[in-house]
C-alpha cells in the first residue's frame, strides 16, 4: 500500500459523498475529455473512466504512477503522464494520442500548497488569458481558498484572487467538505467549487495595467484605495476619477467590483 506523502501535500479523498458530489459538477457527458491533476489511489479516476470520452491524469509521484498502470493501465480511455503539472507541457506529451489531446473539461483534488499556481496555469490571467480555455473546472480546495474564489465585494473574504479569477470565468460553491473526508486528515476543511471560464464581460484597455493595479490596490487591505495606489496615481487625481465613477472616493480595495476595477484601470491609463 502506497502511503500519502507529505512532501506532495498528499490527502487522498476517502468519502463517497464528497466524490459524488465532484462527479455530479462535472457533468461528465460521453464526449468529453477529461484533464485530472493529481489522481492519487484513481478514486475519482475511476469514478470518471466510465462516464467519459477520454481521461488524462497527471501524477508527480512515481509509487502512486506505478499503482495506477497496474490497476487503469488497460483501460483504452486512460492516459497518465507522470511529471510535475506546473512544468509539464500536456499538449506536447499527447503528440499522437488524438484520442486524449484537447481536454475540456479538468477535474481533481489539488495539493493545497499549489493551488494558486494551478488554477493560473488552467485559467490563464487577466494579461495571457488561457486561449483555449475549458468548459468547465471542478476542483477540490482548501475551503479558505474556495471563500476567497467565489466571494463577493465588500465581504472580507475578497482579494485580489477574487478579482484575477472573476474577470476569466464565473465561480461556485458546491459543496463543503470536512477534514475526515480525507486520509491523512488535513488541518483544514475543504470545499467543492466549479469554475466556468467565460467571454471577458467587460475588458480592460490594457490587462496588465488591471493585473497591476490589482495587486497594488489589495497591498494592504486596510487602507483605503487612494493610498495603496499613490504610488503610481496621484491622490487628488484618483479622488477625481473616483466620484466620476460614482465610486466614494474612501472606498478600499475589496469594495470594488472587478466591472469597477475595469472601468477605473480604463480611466486611469493614461496617467501611468
Amino acid at each position: 500500500m502506497v502511503q500519502p506523502r507529505k512532501q506532495f501535500a498528499q490527502h487522498w479523498l476517502k468519502s463517497e459523498k464528497a466524490l459524488n458530489a465532484i462527479v455530479k459538477a462535472a457533468e461528465c457527458q460521453e464526449d468529453d475529455r477529461i484533464l485530472e491533476i493529481g489522481p492519487g489511489t484513481g478514486i475519482l479516476t475511476r469514478r470518471l473512466l466510465p462516464l467519459v470520452h477520454s481521461l488524462v491524469a497527471v501524477e508527480i509521484d512515481r509509487d502512486l504512477c506505478k499503482l495506477l498502470v497496474k490497476q487503469l493501465g488497460e483501460r483504452e480511455n486512460f492516459l497518465l503522464l507522470q511529471g510535475d503539472f506546473l512544468t509539464l507541457d500536456v499538449a506536447s506529451q499527447l503528440t499522437g494520442f488524438a484520442k486524449f489531446q484537447k481536454q475540456n473539461k479538468v477535474v481533481a483534488n489539488i495539493p493545497y500548497n499549489i493551488t494558486g499556481p494551478i488554477i493560473e496555469k488552467l485559467l490563464g490571467t487577466i494579461a495571457n488569458p488561457n486561449p483555449e480555455p475549458y468548459d468547465s473546472i471542478v476542483l477540490l480546495v482548501q475551503k479558505e481558498v474556495a471563500e476567497r474564489l467565489y466571494a463577493n465585494p465588500g465581504s472580507r473574504t475578497f482579494g485580489a484572487l477574487s478579482v484575477r479569477v472573476q474577470y476569466l470565468a464565473d465561480c461556485e460553491l458546491i459543496c463543503t467538505v470536512p477534514a475526515g473526508a480525507f486520509y491523512p486528515p488535513p488541518k483544514v476543511d475543504s470545499a467543492v467549487v466549479r469554475l466556468l471560464p467565460r467571454q471577458i464581460e467587460i475588458p480592460a484597455n490594457d490587462p496588465k495595467k488591471l493585473e497591476n493595479l490589482v495587486k497594488l490596490g489589495f497591498g494592504a487591505k486596510r487602507k483605503m484605495l487612494r493610498n495603496n495606489l499613490q504610488s503610481v496615481i496621484d491622490r487628488d487625481r484618483l479622488t477625481q476619477l473616483l466620484e466620476q465613477l460614482n465610486i466614494n472616493p474612501q472606498v478600499r480595495a475589496e469594495d470594488l467590483s472587478v466591472s469597477q476595477w475595469v472601468s477605473l484601470v480604463n480611466q486611469v491609463t493614461g496617467d501611468w
